[in-house]
């Protein structure tokens, strides 16, 4: 549900998340840095917040590489890629 959802939202947005992916991508330092954390406080709270935080980022990331490969947007991939993409 929420991967037909996030697609269908980025079909129909006017907003741009393709010239977000470097912000994206710190993010996910972020995140992998919090994970290092969550390794030495074993705590179960710790653990549902890094999911649900992994959960968000990667909903972000579905929301950028779907109008990359549909295009319309400021940065969109060419037929040729779009085949690499799907991969």
């Amino acid at each position: 549900v929420v991967c037909f959802s996030v697609v269908i939202f980025s079909l129909q947005t006017k907003y741009d998340f393709t010239s977000c992916r470097g912000l994206l991508l710190v993010f996910l330092v972020i995140l992998i840095l919090f994970s290092l954390l969550c390794i030495f406080i074993r705590s179960r709270i710790l653990d549902i917040v890094y999911a649900a935080l992994g959960a968000l980022l990667f909903t972000c990331f579905l929301a950028v590489d779907t109008q990359l490969v549909l295009g319309n947007k400021q940065l969109a991939l060419s037929p040729e890629e779009s085949v690499f993409a799907a991969l």
